[in-house]
């Protein structure tokens, strides 16, 4: 087939519809973080007047808004660790090792992301209610868990893939013992893959709302939750401080997915063992 020369106009084109595209996607998050440095005791856009109120708000004595953070906080870091756990584990077994039934061990594993977040919720109701668990940081970062595992198991899994086993034989066969292997050869060149699953973890459990919603208590509310129980029966314009409070962990988090990508990168075992060249012989005078 013969291909179509790009001329200067369709590029000018491409490039102004693609910056109209992500402008209209950014629209929103630019409008609520413009709201929360408002004045006006409803919320409006543009605001009239400027202040940094709303912040100082959130962490007044007597705001329920500290309490709810640090909740998601420690609920998202122990999602984290359980889901870099499951992640390691069932992407190694299904990377490094001839596991029966393969694809269907990585369909029952992705099934929490096409299974509505609702059904989930309940079933982890009806599953820690009996026991009593329900309000407890643990049941609620073991069901954020379910939500944020699978997702640390497709990063994990493509940074496997990525990383040349020939590295790990060759370790092994110098007798360094799995453990070894693991901790000297396979986790340094996985870390980019391992801070993204961390990363994407704490994001997917920072931000969750119905398993949160199912399993929380009068004590224990998370952040998310916190923010639905503001907004149903009022307006507070301190939730637009929160809502840009967490677009900025978010930012933050993304950025540092991609400085610990350039930094660390999946090419670092690039050139250590050559595929073409010959033992023995110089590259390029192999014949």
């Amino acid at each position: 087939m013969i291909g179509l020369r790009p001329t200067l106009a369709g590029r000018v084109c491409l490039a102004a519809f693609a910056t109209l595209i992500l402008l209209f996607l950014a629209l929103p998050i630019i409008v609520i973080v413009v709201t929360s440095f408002g004045n006006d005791a409803f919320g409006s856009f543009p605001p009239h007047s400027w202040t940094l109120g709303w912040y100082k708000q959130l962490f007044a004595d007597g705001s329920k808004w500290p309490a709810a953070l640090s909740l998601s906080a420690l609920v998202a870091a122990l999602t984290t660790v359980f889901s870099l756990i499951l992640g390691v584990t069932a992407a190694t077994a299904l990377v490094r090792s001839e596991l029966p039934l393969r694809t269907a061990v990585y369909g029952l594993v992705l099934a929490p992301l096409v299974i509505p977040q609702v059904v989930i919720a309940l079933g982890l109701f009806l599953l820690f209610e009996p026991a009593s668990m329900l309000g407890s940081p643990i049941a609620i970062a073991l069901g954020h868990t379910v939500l944020a595992s699978p997702i640390a198991v497709m990063i994990l899994m493509a940074t496997l893939k990525g990383i040349d086993e020939r590295l790990e034989d060759a370790a092994a066969s110098m007798g360094a013992g799995r453990l070894t292997v693991a901790r000297r050869i396979t986790f340094p060149l996985a870390m980019p893959g391992l801070v993204a699953a961390a990363v994407f973890s704490f994001i997917t459990s920072f931000d969750e709302f119905f398993v949160s919603q199912f399993l929380s208590s009068v004590d224990t509310v998370t952040l998310p939750v916190q923010v639905f129980n503001v907004l149903q029966y009022d307006v507070d314009p301190s939730v637009t401080a929160v809502s840009a409070l967490l677009i900025a962990v978010a930012v933050v988090a993304l950025a540092l997915v991609g400085v610990v990508r350039r930094l660390g990168g999946s090419g670092r075992q690039d050139g250590l063992l050559p595929t073409e060249t010959t033992v023995g012989l110089p590259a390029g005078n192999e014949t």
